[in-house]
């Protein structure tokens, strides 16, 4: 199979994390699946860009804006999917067979299952509800990846310049739900700790209700972020 994935990934101020990302992602390129390399920086102020020119990388820059950093990002991909992901999230070994598998044998959409870099029964349960999430409704959010194709990406009109739920503007704008890989996504869980498992849990959900409800995604952001 030749390279048909661009992988894109939106930067921040992400050096402690981005090395790990990008190193879980030398399986896909041993593979032959992976045509490029897109980070999408927002204003980064450490060393995340020469990580990732060091990568290989090719560099978007622009305002800090998920919306509108990924919608910049995959702008400049050249191959005929799209694999999103975020700096803080490692693909688990076994990644590369799966999304090739699926491109192979399907034309929609796909996410990985959720897991985070912690242990106990909090990063377990919660990661089990986004799993869930994601089975009954169709929503998966950024931390657990996207695979998408660039066809069903425009038809859907891309990503929204908007600083939340970006994620799930999209995919709510697809024609058919993603389904979900048999591989994991690893992504960090310093936010769940900092503000504790139930609260945060607790606040993406009214979150996720507010923006479905309708309210509007930059006044969520500056509510997210307090």
């Amino acid at each position: 199979m030749s390279a048909q994935i661009s992988i894109v990934v939106p930067t921040l101020d992400a050096e402690k994390v981005l090395p790990a990302c990008l190193m879980s992602l030398m399986e896909g390129l041993h593979a032959g699946l992976i045509r490029e390399l897109i980070v999408s920086d927002g204003g980064s102020a450490d060393a995340t860009l020469a990580i990732a020119d060091e990568a290989g990388a090719v560099i978007v820059r622009g305002p800090a804006s998920r919306g509108g950093q990924l919608r910049r990002g995959v702008a400049e991909a050249r191959g005929a999917w799209l694999l999103v992901l975020h700096a803080d999230t490692e693909l688990a070994p076994g990644w590369a067979e799966a999304v090739a598998r699926h491109i192979a044998q399907s034309e929609g959409a796909a996410h990985f299952r959720l897991r985070f870099r912690a242990r106990g029964v909090m990063p377990a349960w919660v990661a089990g509800w986004a799993n869930l999430r994601s089975a009954l409704f169709g929503l998966p959010y950024g931390d657990q990846g996207l695979l998408v194709s660039r066809r069903d990406y425009d038809r859907a009109g891309g990503y929204p310049d908007q600083p939340l739920m970006e994620d799930v503007a999209l995919v709510r704008a697809l024609a058919a739900r993603p389904t979900a890989l048999p591989c994991v996504a690893l992504t960090g869980a310093e936010r769940y700790q900092r503000a504790g498992w139930l609260r945060r849990g607790a606040r993406n959900l009214w979150t996720l209700a507010r923006y479905m409800g309708g309210a509007d995604p930059a006044r969520l952001a500056e509510s997210y972020r307090r």
